[in-house]
């Protein structure tokens, strides 16, 4: 059996909703992902740029909402998101070290943009998301250039690679090799189809803690060492075209942590885990004159089907990750196994 490309291919299929086409947070109209991936020697990273619509989003900012669930984390742009409730950047995924050069990337790009930034106008909010890929990354080496989160950025497209590549280049998950992962939902309310799609950057985990959706649990060592603490952390992304106010978005994020617990995670101490939602249904204007705005957003008597969604998104996304992820040797001979390798020799067809 060939190695599958995405958990799906592999039977890993979590809830009853259907999924959108691409089964991709790009379901969402608008949505874009882009990779560059650095592998060369002992370095195994990389920038992941999730690019909410194609305007300029200085001018015209979705409203978006940040959920903390456990923060050992170094992210940049947080305070903001949750004081105002929108974006005004693409999001950039990386390591660890590369968070303040990936500002500055954001910056320039906004500036060549809106050259009104921090002179007729106000600064600009870039948002950075990072886990430490430091067992398979030289981290130190501090490899991500201002370069990289440009091609990134520029590469962003509705169909994208998902595993190790981009920011999850040098990720681990539950002792396995993690990385970029996604999934989506399809929504009907009222007379129409909506969507709601989750990408993420797994790295977290204790090896022998993963808990499959047919109920299996499964170590690469085949035996959980309770000494080990579980550390890493898990950024959650999610977009959907359902008009919601910023705390609606807060609400259904939070669910994101339904599905690491379903996976077998406890949100360890040493784990950064947070999600940011945003939706593409309600932009506000940078620009606006109007005293009032007008926003359309959710019957919250049917904001339970959100919930669920987000839940099974993510479960899935981060089984999206490990299947697609392979295995990877990388800095000093480190080694994370493939989940989908170890399953297949676990299986009596081996």
């Amino acid at each position: 059996m060939s190695r599958p490309a995405r958990a799906r291919d592999f039977g890993f299929v979590c809830g009853n909703l259907p999924a959108g086409a691409l089964n991709s947070i790009s379901d969402v109209p608008g949505v874009r992902v882009g990779h560059r991936t650095l592998i060369d020697g002992d370095i195994r990273t990389g920038v992941t740029a999730i690019v909410p619509h194609a305007d300029n989003l200085y001018r015209r900012k979705p409203v978006a909402a940040v959920h903390v669930l456990n923060g050992f984390g170094k992210s940049a742009g947080l305070v903001q998101v949750e004081e105002l409730g929108t974006l005004e950047t693409p999001i950039l995924l990386t390591n660890t070290l590369s968070v303040g050069t990936c500002c500055t990337a954001l910056v320039r790009h906004a500036i060549a943009q809106n050259p009104d930034i921090g002179r007729e106008t106000a600064t600009v909010n870039p948002v950075v998301f990072e886990c430490n890929d430091g067992y398979l990354n030289d981290i130190q080496a501090l490899a991500v250039t201002e370069a990289d989160a440009y091609a990134a950025l520029e590469s962003a497209s509705s169909r994208f690679d998902v595993g190790s590549v981009g920011a999850g280049c040098g990720m681990s998950t539950f002792g396995f090799k993690g990385g970029i992962g996604t999934s989506s939902r399809r929504l009907d309310l009222d007379d129409g189809s909506y969507h709601l799609g989750v990408l993420v950057l797994s790295n977290f985990g204790r090896p022998g803690d993963l808990r499959l959706p047919d109920g299996r649990i499964v170590s690469p060592s085949g035996a959980l060492d309770r000494t080990v603490t579980e550390k890493g952390s898990i950024i959650i992304i999610a977009a959907t075209d359902i008009p919601l106010s910023d705390r609606q978005i807060k609400r259904i994020i939070r669910r994101s942590g339904v599905g690491l617990a379903r996976l077998g995670s406890f949100w360890g101490h040493g784990s950064g885990d947070i999600a940011l939602g945003f939706t593409t249904a309600n932009v506000l204007s940078h620009d606006e004159k109007a005293a009032l705005v007008g926003l359309q957003v959710l019957n919250e008597n049917r904001i339970d089907l959100l919930f669920e969604a987000m839940a099974d998104a993510t479960q899935e996304a981060v089984l999206d990750a490990l299947i697609a992820a392979g295995s990877m040797t990388g800095r000093s001979g480190h080694h994370r196994p493939g989940l989908f390798d170890t399953l297949k020799s676990l299986s009596p067809e081996a």
